[in-house]
């Protein structure tokens, strides 16, 4: 092993330990920011082993160089202003997006690889049965997350419906054979190589039209548990393609991503009480209730003035609010965190409920509420938070509506009966904030809305807020920090 190896065995083990404590941080709110700089430098170093590994003599261009720089530098720039210019409300379809380029990326090396060999290589492709099934596993994978993810931000972004004909089980006809055709094209490459590579556009085709096929179907109630495992199935593919081109650090990294993504997908379907397979193969969950909620009525909706929602919360000793996507799409995390600081300098206690699908993707009200400076410690998960809600004088519900839904525990008929909630409705009053009476992605009624304790302030979150905000400074809570 000659001094450059050493070097580069050197920087591929630093960027793995880095790679491992920065997802070590994100399991943590406080460290989740500075654990994704870390993530982020680990990342860079992977960039700078690759490159130095280029010098030992693997006899890249002039020519090659330049593309590699030209690359770094447009995903760069254009990495740099994404994060500058997309809005909160538009990070699930980033994220969703971000998991699409990962797919892309190792489907692409694995194309470079089986159609322009290594050089240098002491055996051919054709003789190497682990190269082999790893390109296949990575164009596979990496093929399904890239037509999966642009089909997720498609419906994320709302450019994209779910068509009627993909509620019906003749759609699993349809993956069938997109999944034989692809295998059929798996097995020709193993057995007999790629050839004129026929076989491996007839794999990368078979692949994307699987991944369009499955999560088509899919709707917004379950994106949540798509995207995280859209993330996983892009560490899957990476590590695949670290077997193709025989690099430790992405096999590594790779692996870490595809069990971290696994592990969230798992706490995703115990948050919603649905099964990997259901969320996959059973459809939209709205399509199912859509009849039901036809025929559902409010019968005792109160509503209520701002004016009296602020003489509430000035009598209030311990107040919990609940965000959901509603608050991101009005974009009111900084004017609610002006509420909440004129509650806090009156002496009520202010905490946050965050529940684990609430949004668009996991973690969203986190990152939400963290762009606003709401401290961590007000940041209280379900599990925590759902035993002080007895002993909770007003509540505070922001564009959130199935996850706050009683029938979850009252309702044997339900389609969320079972799914895990916020027990808002023990709390001695409930303020809900929402534009209208528009149902959530279950698509049935929200009995917290008819509940004698709950009353409804109609309008967009942010004016609704602010003009909160006017009104508990005129009963003279201080909106300063």
């Amino acid at each position: 092993m000659n001094v450059t190896e050493i070097i580069k065995y050197a920087i591929d083990l630093l960027a793995v330990l880095l790679l491992a404590l920065g997802i070590k941080g994100l399991s943590k709110v406080r460290s989740a920011k500075d654990a994704n700089r870390l993530a982020a430098i680990a990342m860079g170093f992977a960039v700078l082993g690759v490159l130095f590994d280029s010098l030992g003599g693997t006899g890249i261009s002039i020519n090659s160089w330049l593309w590699i720089l030209l690359g770094v530098l447009f995903g760069g720039v254009l990495g740099a202003v994404t994060a500058q210019k997309v809005p909160m409300t538009s990070m699930p379809e980033i994220v969703a997006l971000f998991n699409g380029c990962g797919g892309m990326s190792s489907l692409l090396v694995a194309i470079g690889v089986a159609l322009f060999p290594i050089s240098g290589n002491s055996t051919e492709f054709n003789n190497q049965l682990v190269q082999g099934l790893s390109i296949v596993v990575s164009v596979f994978v990496g093929s399904i997350t890239f037509t999966g993810s642009i089909v997720a931000m498609a419906k994320l972004q709302g450019w994209l419906s779910t068509p009627s004909w993909t509620q019906n089980k003749i759609r699993h006809l349809f993956n069938i054979s997109f999944a034989v055709f692809s295998l059929v094209a798996a097995i020709n490459i193993l057995s007999i190589g790629v050839g004129d590579g026929i076989n491996l556009w007839m794999l990368v085709i078979g692949s994307a039209l699987l991944g369009i096929g499955v999560t088509l179907p899919i709707g917004g109630a379950d994106m949540p548990v798509v995207i995280s495992l859209l993330n996983s199935y892009s560490g899957v593919a990476a590590a695949a393609a670290g077997f193709v081109v025989r690099s430790q650090l992405l096999i590594v990294a790779g692996a870490m991503v595809g069990a971290a993504g696994l592990i969230l997908t798992q706490v995703m379907c115990k948050g919603m009480n649905r099964s990997l397979t259901s969320v996959l193969f059973g459809g939209a969950l709205g399509a199912s209730s859509s009849l039901k909620s036809s025929n559902s009525e409010y019968e005792n909706i109160t509503s209520c003035s701002v004016e009296e929602c602020a003489l509430t919360l000035e009598a209030a000793e311990r107040v919990i609010i609940v965000p959901g996507y509603g608050l991101a799409v009005a974009q009111a995390q900084h004017t609610l965190r002006e509420v909440s600081r004129a509650l806090e300098n009156n002496g009520i206690e202010v905490n946050y409920a965050i529940h684990p699908v609430a949004g668009r993707m996991p973690g969203h009200m986190n990152v939400l509420l963290a762009e606003a400076d709401v401290p961590y410690e007000q940041l209280k998960e379900m599990d925590v938070i759902n035993q002080d809600f007895p002993a909770t004088d007003v509540v505070l519900v922001l564009g959130a509506n199935d996850v706050v839904n009683p029938q979850a525990k009252n309702d044997s008929s339900s389609p969320l009966y079972g799914m895990p909630v916020l027990d808002v409705q023990e709390a001695r009053t409930v303020f809900v904030i929402k534009r209208g009476m528009s149902a959530g992605y279950s698509g049935i009624k929200n009995d917290l809305f008819d509940l004698p304790n709950t009353s409804m302030v109609f309008g967009d979150a942010k004016k609704v807020l602010g003009d909160l905000l006017l009104e508990l400074k005129e009963l003279g809570l201080g909106g300063k920090s």
